[in-house]
């Protein structure tokens, strides 16, 4: 795993992994409201995509019940140290794993959850290709982050454009190309969702 990509993310995430959660204290209940809407039902498989600490965890396992399974994928250790740190070993199972390459079969999920996710992709199409390789037709996707675009266009000292790859039409074509249909968009300041349904 050694490969460029991968000391890309862990030069990002890893110095910043022991206080990301102190950084970000009022995402909370965001995380916990887009959980939400990702239509669980009791029994489900849920993938927590690029999970970090695993502040989603919880919420997905409300979601699922106690006989669903909720797994939390993220490639940086540091991350997943700082989400074991949290006990959120308690509502998931925490996999070292880069959204490249999933270790999972084929449709082995309901769903997936990427809080933050698509930011970090290298290679977003082929990225957006293997999630949808692991979900069952018609699971659905969810594209989060706590604040929309141009809050966080602001908050880096960028502005807006539309070559944002999450601007609505070029979320739906990247979609579309790797077996996903856009099925609602939300950009807020205060809110960033995309839910998606995988084609059969």
């Amino acid at each position: 795993m050694a490969d460029e990509r991968t000391t890309q993310i862990l030069d990002f995430f890893t110095p910043r992994a022991a206080d990301w959660d102190s950084r970000f204290p009022d995402d909370g209940p965001a995380f916990a409201t887009a959980a939400g809407l990702l239509g669980l039902h009791p029994g489900d498989t849920v993938l927590d995509a690029g999970c970090g600490t695993g502040r989603a965890l919880p919420a997905l396992r409300a979601g699922v019940g106690p006989n669903g399974t909720v797994l939390g994928a993220d490639l940086t250790p540091a991350m997943l140290e700082e989400a074991v740190r949290a006990g959120h070993t308690d509502s998931g199972t925490l996999l070292r794993a880069d959204v490249a390459r999933l270790p999972l079969r084929d449709g082995a999920v309901d769903a997936v959850f990427g809080g933050g996710l698509i930011s970090h992709l290298t290679d977003p199409e082929a990225d957006m290709t293997e999630l949808a390789r692991v979900v069952r037709p018609g699971g659905v996707l969810a594209l989060f982050h706590p604040i929309g675009r141009a809050v966080l266009a602001a908050r880096h000292g960028r502005s807006l454009t539309e070559d944002d790859l999450r601007a609505e039409p070029k979320l739906r074509d990247l979609l579309s190309g790797a077996g996903w249909q856009l099925r609602s968009y939300t950009d807020e300041d205060d809110l960033f969702l995309a839910l998606a349904v995988r084609r059969a």
